[in-house]
């Protein structure tokens, strides 16, 4: 089954964010992918979604991406299937697959910026989300290499 504008979920919009952050730099590692099977695990918002689905919602952000509005198209269809109150939950995800490697490269901050601006995130809300994101993936040799 393909994804339309319309038959987006939630929960897929959800997946579909964090599947394009972990590609955004055109490298998908291992930890990320780990981190949305672990968000769509134990998220509450996840709670009836099938595991399947995260298949087909990364094919349709692989073949969104591929187009040159790709990525205003992807935005419009999350902004359709995602309720408002979500759009911060869908920041925060993102900031989580973004620091899940333990390291935010620029093609990630970019591409937060994006849905920072696309997704009407408050600036001090968005450092906040940032800032959990960053506390909640630091491992030991990080803080002691600090």
């Amino acid at each position: 089954m393909t994804h339309t504008l319309a038959s987006f979920s939630p929960q897929d919009a959800l997946v579909a964010i964090m599947v394009t952050v972990s590609i955004s730099d055109e490298t998908i590692r291992t930890s990320e992918l780990v981190a949305i099977e672990r968000q769509v695990n134990h998220l509450p918002i996840f709670a009836d979604y099938d595991m399947d689905s995260v298949r087909e919602v990364a094919a349709t952000v692989y073949r969104l991406m591929e187009d040159e509005d790709g990525l205003d198209t992807l935005f419009a269809m999350v902004r359709d299937a995602l309720p408002e109150p979500l759009w911060e939950t869908a920041y925060a995800v993102a900031c989580d697959i973004a620091a899940a490697d333990g390291a935010v490269r620029q093609a990630e901050l970019r591409l937060l910026e994006e849905i920072r601006h696309e997704l009407q995130i408050d600036r001090l809300h968005a450092a906040a989300i940032e800032w959990g994101a960053r506390v909640r993936h630091l491992t030991l040799d990080a803080v002691q290499d600090a």
